[in-house]
């Protein structure tokens, strides 16, 4: 057909090339393997997860966080440590700290964050407010893992994969519960530049519907439409909800 002129010269140019300078099989064949072999490397070398924040063994992040009022009401602090291989994918053990206004330490708990040819996977648990983290308190809690996931290939105009989490927990104090998430309607939206105190970055704007339900007796739906500004190769840098806002302050 018409449209495929160019493409089958291109072929033939190539077959042609690859005969002249190759013209023993068997070098050809060693040619393509390393040819390969290259491929790969600069592939896994471009979706590396090393670059990711919650991907740096001994790494202290924070994150400030202020109310619908634009008041600020705390700041949450994640430690990473344990972080290795696992399979194919790379694992990391995440220690938060929500720390309030006036520099008291009202809760911590542990979570995981795993990454696999540069797609990040943050445990669903992490994204528990921080008024519903002072409400629960430092916490066990029990139920299966559940990662909301960041494609390294995501693009503007895609659609992500929802995020959900059911956990019953239980605090220090005694007190037990239940906690939902649904996060729905995930989009990448477009692209901007986003300066925090940290630093400048390149990211993706991501919108989403966020759902929780927190049930100590009663349950009580919270629901947000969500901005979120994500770094490929770094992480989120910013949010924005009807609740309030969140952006990252510092590295160490």
């Amino acid at each position: 057909m018409q449209g495929n002129k160019p493409v089958d010269a291109i072929k033939v140019l190539a077959g042609f090339f690859v005969l002249i300078i190759f013209p023993n099989k068997f070098f050809v064949m060693k040619k393509m393997i390393v040819f390969v072999l290259l491929f790969r490397a600069l592939t896994c070398l471009s979706q590396d997860c090393g670059s990711y924040y919650f991907m740096q063994n001994n790494r202290t992040v924070e994150i400030a966080i202020t109310n619908k009022k634009g008041k600020e009401s705390g700041k949450s602090v994640y430690t990473i440590s344990n972080v290795n291989k696992k399979g194919s994918a790379t694992v990391a053990t995440i220690n938060s700290e929500f720390i309030d206004k006036n520099g008291k330490s009202v809760s911590k708990s542990t979570s995981n964050v795993q990454c696999e040819n540069g797609e990040l996977m943050i445990d669903m648990k992490m994204f528990i407010s921080a008024e519903q983290q002072q409400q629960m308190g430092d916490i066990s809690a029990s139920g299966a893992t559940n990662f909301l996931e960041y494609p390294s290939t995501m693009k503007e105009g895609d659609a992500l994969k929802d995020g959900s989490l059911s956990m019953d927990f239980k605090s220090t104090s005694g007190i037990g519960g239940h906690i939902s998430i649904d996060m729905t309607n995930r989009k990448v939206t477009g692209k901007e530049s986003v300066t925090t105190p940290a630093g400048t970055w390149d990211c993706y704007k991501i919108t989403y519907h966020s759902k929780m339900v927190f049930k100590i007796g009663i349950g009580i739906p919270i629901n947000m439409d969500v901005t979120e500004w994500y770094a490929p190769g770094f992480g989120t840098v910013k949010t924005e909800s009807n609740s309030g806002n969140t952006e990252i302050v510092s590295l160490k």
